[in-house]
């Protein structure tokens, strides 16, 4: 497999003999060439979910402010069919 984009930097993490004998096996389940590339898919998709969340959340919270909007405006035709029916909301 060729790198497309040349990698320059590098982190270090200290593992148990445990944690990297499970990594090892995992990479023979996954198919990963070693473990650099087991840990950079990882590291990749964790990137990508927080990536989600970020807009899931930013699509939420304008869902929620179309939804209060179109709330206030029932609310005004409501009044304008039956100014009798005047709701108070605090």
């Amino acid at each position: 497999m060729t790198v497309l984009k040349v990698r320059k930097r590098m982190i270090s993490v200290r593992l148990s003999d445990d944690e990297y004998s499970a990594l090892k096996a995992l990479c023979l389940i996954r198919g990963a060439r070693s473990v650099s590339d087991l840990t950079r898919d990882a590291v990749r998709s964790l990137l990508n979910r927080k990536e989600r969340e970020d807009l899931l959340s930013e699509r939420l919270e304008e869902f929620r402010l179309q939804m209060k909007g179109l709330d206030q405006k029932i609310e005004q035709l409501a009044l304008r069919i039956d100014p009798s029916k005047v709701e108070i909301n605090g």
